[in-house]
């Protein structure tokens, strides 16, 4: 099972819509900075800041600076606690889709 505080971390950081949002954009470009974050989104850049300052302490997204921009890309190992937690339950799953289907085929055959 993994580390209960990192694990609390990344879901914390991903439980907020707008900062999961952010993480999707960041995880969806090599690298990119908070203006352009920024742009289109309807979050004003301190607001992106302080998104990219939670993932970031999760251990979601990297930091690159470069003169006066910042450039963020994602850390895919940082979802390792979380993939983790999901492959310890995911055998209670198995079973209740195992058991599911059998219902269903027995309702409908």
């Amino acid at each position: 099972m993994p580390e209960a505080a990192a694990l609390t971390n990344v879901m914390r950081a991903l439980a907020d819509p707008t900062r999961r949002a952010v993480f999707e954009r960041v995880v969806g470009s090599d690298e990119i900075t908070v203006a352009e974050l920024t742009r289109g989104s309807g979050v004003t850049q301190g607001a992106i800041s302080q998104h990219l300052k939670s993932l970031k302490q999760a251990g979601l997204v990297a930091e690159r600076p470069e003169g006066r921009n910042v450039f963020y890309r994602a850390q895919p190992e940082g979802l390792e606690p979380l993939f983790d937690w999901m492959n310890h339950y995911s055998v209670f799953w198995r079973e209740g889709f195992d058991k599911l289907r059998s219902l269903l085929k027995e309702i409908d055959p």
